[in-house]
């Protein structure tokens, strides 16, 4: 397993796929940083260098991912719950934050269903 920002990623998949392993690294991101460091998309990990691979973290390495991009995020959140802005409301009570439609669907943010009881007749 090679090692970058702190992640194992994985030997055996290309090293595109590879390096949206890493927090805050998409498909988009990964082939820019690879075009940068000169690797082809279409090689595997276990057939990096140890040239190819140190270019890649220096690349990563001034990139905001993992730990400080985790912190920013969660800092931002925070931020909007304590000045009491809408979406901090709705991250708050566990809401859907951007606007969804709530009377049917939003069950992964709203959690399970709590079951009340049918109507006597």
């Amino acid at each position: 397993m090679a090692r970058i920002a702190g992640v194992d990623i994985p030997r055996e998949k290309r090293v595109v796929i590879s390096l949206t392993y890493i927090y805050g690294i998409g498909k988009s991101t990964a082939s820019k940083v690879l075009a940068e460091a000169g690797v082809s998309e279409d090689t595997r990990v276990r057939d990096l260098t140890d040239d190819e691979l140190g270019k890649i973290r220096d690349i990563i390495d001034k990139l905001k991912v993992e730990g400080d991009l985790r912190r920013e995020v969660s800092l931002n959140v925070k931020r909007l719950m304590e000045i009491g802005s809408y979406r901090g409301l709705r991250h708050r009570r566990g809401l859907p934050v951007r606007g969804q439609n709530t009377k049917n669907n939003s069950r992964t943010r709203k959690g399970p269903r709590k079951t009340v009881a049918g109507k006597k007749k």
